[in-house]
């Protein structure tokens, strides 16, 4: 049995800043190198030599994540940005995340960061206990993890989830999904919420534009539901010509229903051409609206339209009265039609997390030092 690393070992950093990683063991074929088990894709490293992700790294025959406590960027967001609708709505939410991803998504439209090979650049320093302060001290009601996948810097946001946890402050995880099961319950211990990237739902998909697999994905999010409290939203971006088909559209929300519940918001994302997928154009608004209908037809209660301007399917409406409980105009509320988060219509409660009164940060971004 090869030696074999879960939880990130107790040590002190090396002079970088890196820290010990978890979640990894020795080849069985090659005693110098090691295999990552954070994730799916399974990386045998070399000495000296990093992931896929270009964040975990076989530093002297152990692993570590090179980017802990290094950000690309700080920036207070309106909570809706994420997508997140249904968490906390209007509140603001300060969002960062480092480089790097696990994915190989041919059309990220973050791929200056989150493929980025030059971990210093631009970098910003801060600890996660510098980051929950600064969110108090802002009014943030949460904090985001985001930008790249927060799955390959699990040491960081894991920390950064606790220490926001003591003061009272949310955590949230805008990710792939694309986590092992043993590396799951550290990475979301301390998460209130999730949006979950559900790329396509074929394997093909998967495999042509993403160089992943679906099922990974598929399993933590029945894990979320079944087995946590976090809060899930799903969003999936519609690529013309690649996972756009009714059927396909179809088989998701028939397997979301059936699997993860009515109650789910299912986010409809339009494509922008970016990265290596600039031979087709945007998403046509018809294309969306198609999707909406499809999910709602297979039951799905709460469907949003995002990346376009289209304030109709933006707005959250009750499931039972259909009257709108909370009114959107882009990133800013409107009317909000919700007591002890039920519809003051006909008192059906609406799936989510809020407060007395909802958030009033609007549209706003504004951009943060943390020095």
């Amino acid at each position: 049995m090869p030696h074999r690393v879960q939880s990130p070992p107790k040590g002190p950093p090396p002079a970088d800043g890196a820290v010990p990683g978890g979640w990894w063991r020795r080849s069985e074929n090659d005693p110098e190198r090691i295999v990552c088990d954070l994730c799916p894709r399974g990386c045998s490293i070399a000495p000296g030599k990093r992931g896929f992700c270009f964040v975990r790294e076989n530093r002297e025959g152990r692993m570590v994540c090179s980017t802990y406590g290094r950000s690309t960027g700080f920036c207070v967001d309106p909570i809706e940005k994420k997508p997140l609708v249904q968490f906390y709505p209007g509140t603001a939410v300060l969002s960062f995340g480092t480089a790097g991803c696990n994915l190989g998504c041919k059309f990220c439209q973050n791929w200056t960061t989150s493929r980025s090979r030059d971990v210093d650049a631009a970098c910003e320093t801060a600890a996660p206990a510098s980051i929950a302060a600064t969110a108090v001290k802002l009014h943030c009601r949460s904090v985001a993890f985001t930008y790249n996948d927060p799955i390959v810097w699990i040491e960081y946001a894991a920390d950064t989830a606790r220490a926001c946890r003591e003061v009272d402050i949310k955590t949230v995880a805008v990710t792939s999904g694309y986590i092992n099961p043993a590396a799951r319950g550290t990475f979301f211990q301390d998460i209130d919420a999730a949006n979950v990237d559900l790329k396509g739902f074929t394997e093909k998909f998967y495999k042509e534009y993403c160089d992943g697999r679906l099922e990974p994905v598929l399993d933590t999010l029945k894990w979320l539901v079944h087995q946590t409290d976090v809060w899930l939203e799903i969003t999936n971006l519609i690529v013309p010509g690649a996972n756009d088909s009714p059927e396909e559209l179809k088989q998701m929300c028939r397997w979301i229903v059936e699997e993860l519940g009515a109650d789910v918001p299912l986010h409809f994302s339009a494509f922008h051409p970016d990265f290596k997928v600039t031979d087709r154009g945007p998403t046509p608004l018809e294309t969306l609206l198609t999707a909406h209908d499809i999910a709602r037809d297979a039951g799905v209660r709460y469907v949003y339209t995002g990346n376009v301007i289209d304030r109709e399917h933006q707005c959250t409406y009750c499931p039972d009265c259909g009257r709108m409980v909370i009114e959107r105009d882009g990133y800013i509320l409107g009317k909000v039609d919700l007591h002890e988060g039920r519809c003051t219509h006909c008192n059906t409660p609406i799936a989510g997390r809020y407060d007395a009164s909802p958030g009033t940060w609007g549209g706003r971004r504004m951009p943060v030092s943390i020095g």
